[in-house]
C-alpha cells in the first residue's frame, strides 16, 4: 500500500520526536509547518521525513493530493487550521484540548461532522498498560489518578514558551494533562457527562497557568473519580510522579509511579506486576494505528465528540475557578 500524502503543523511542539520516526514510516510527509522555522530546522525531524519547513501552514493546507495531517502547535489557532483541513477534506490528527474553549472545539466537531471528514486525538493513554491494569478491578466505582509533570520552565527548554500563556494555551496543568485520565474515567464507567467540583492552584511557581489542579468527577449514579495534575515535580530524570487506583465489582487496582501494580480481587487474593508508566512510549504506537485505520475514518480510536465529553468538565472548571478562561 503507498503510504499517504502527509503534513505536519505545528512541528516544534514536543510531542513531535515522540511520533516521528513512526510518522516517517508510516506517512509520505509532504511538508512540515511551524510559526518559527528555525526551531524546526535546528532539529533533525526535517531530516528524518526529508520534507521541507514552512512558516506558513496555509501553503502546506493547500498543497496538492494531501491525505492527512497532523496538527500541533499553540492551542491559540487551532480550531482555524482544523476547519481549514475541513473545508478541504482533509483527515486529521489533532492534539488536546483542541482550541482554547468549548466552543471553538464543538464547532471543529461539528463542522467535522458535517463533513464527514475523519478526526481523531492522541489520548495515548486508552489501552496503554495502565489503562488495561485498572481495567481488573471492572467498572470504576471510585477512581483516583494523580499525574504530577515537571516544572512550566520545561516549556522553555523544549521551545514551547507560549505554554505558559493562558491566551495561547487556554490554561496550564489542567488542559494539558487532565484529558487523559478524565477521559480513563468516562471511557471506564460509559458515562458522557460528569458533574464537576475542581481547585487550580499557581503558588508554586506564580505563573500565569496553574501548575496544579484538583478535579471531583461524579457521574449521575454516583460514581466517582479524584483527578489530580501539576507541574509540580522538580526537573529530574525520573520526569514525573503518577499513581492511580481503581475499584469495581471485581476489586481494587493499583498503579505506583515506579510501576508496581497490585490488583486484589473481591475474594482477597492479589496480584502483583511490573508496568512502564512512561507515557511517552505510547505515542508511537497512536501513529501506527492512525495510519492502520485512515482508511477506515479512523475507528477505534478517540472521536472528536469524545474528546468534547472530556473537555467539558475541564473547562466548566475553568469558569468556576477565579481567573479561569471563560467558555465562551
Amino acid at each position: 500500500m503507498s503510504q499517504v500524502r502527509t503534513i505536519i503543523l505545528g512541528a516544534s511542539h514536543w510531542h513531535v520526536p515522540l511520533c516521528a520516526q513512526a510518522i516517517a514510516e508510516e506517512h509520505e510527509v509532504m511538508g512540515v509547518g511551524d510559526d518559527d522555522v528555525t526551531r524546526v530546522q535546528v532539529t533533525d525531524l526535517a531530516k528524518v521525513w526529508e520534507a521541507p519547513v514552512e512558516g506558513d501552514w496555509r501553503k502546506l493546507v493547500d498543497l496538492p493530493d494531501i491525505g492527512l495531517a497532523y496538527v500541533f502547535g499553540p492551542h491559540e489557532g487551532m480550531a482555524e487550521k482544523c476547519l481549514a483541513l475541513i473545508e478541504r477534506g482533509i483527515p486529521f490528527v489533532v492534539e488536546k484540548p483542541l482550541g482554547t474553549s468549548l466552543s471553538e472545539l464543538s464547532t471543529v466537531r461539528q463542522a467535522a461532522e458535517a463533513a464527514g471528514v475523519p478526526a481523531t486525538v492522541p489520548l495515548v493513554q486508552r489501552g496503554g498498560p495502565t489503562d488495561q491494569w485498572l481495567a481488573k478491578a471492572g467498572r470504576p466505582t471510585y477512581q483516583r489518578a494523580s499525574f504530577i509533570a515537571g516544572p512550566p520552565s520545561r516549556y522553555l527548554d523544549n521551545a514551547n514558551p507560549w505554554m505558559l500563556d493562558p491566551a495561547k494555551a487556554g490554561g496550564g496543568c489542567l488542559a494539558n494533562l487532565a484529558p487523559h485520565f478524565v477521559d480513563l474515567f468516562l471511557r471506564g464507567t460509559g458515562e458522557s457527562e460528569v458533574q464537576v467540583q475542581s481547585r487550580l492552584s499557581s503558588v508554586l511557581h506564580n505563573q500565569g497557568i496553574e501548575d496544579h489542579a484538583s478535579l471531583i468527577l461524579t457521574t449521575p449514579e454516583g460514581r466517582e473519580a479524584i483527578v489530580e495534575v501539576g507541574y509540580a515535580f522538580p526537573s529530574s530524570p525520573l520526569k514525573r510522579y503518577c499513581s492511580f487506583t481503581s475499584v469495581g465489582e471485581a476489586g481494587f487496582a493499583t498503579v505506583d509511579s515506579d510501576g508496581t501494580a497490585t490488583f486484589t480481587s473481591t475474594t482477597g487474593a492479589t496480584e502483583v506486576d511490573k508496568l512502564n508508566v512512561d507515557s511517552d512510549p505510547l505515542y508511537d504506537p497512536f501513529v501506527r494505528s492512525v495510519a492502520r485505520t485512515l482508511e477506515d475514518g479512523f475507528r477505534g480510536l478517540t472521536t472528536l465528540a469524545q474528546l468534547e465529553d472530556v473537555m467539558r468538565p475541564i473547562w466548566r472548571a475553568y469558569d468556576d475557578q477565579h481567573g479561569g478562561r471563560k467558555n465562551v
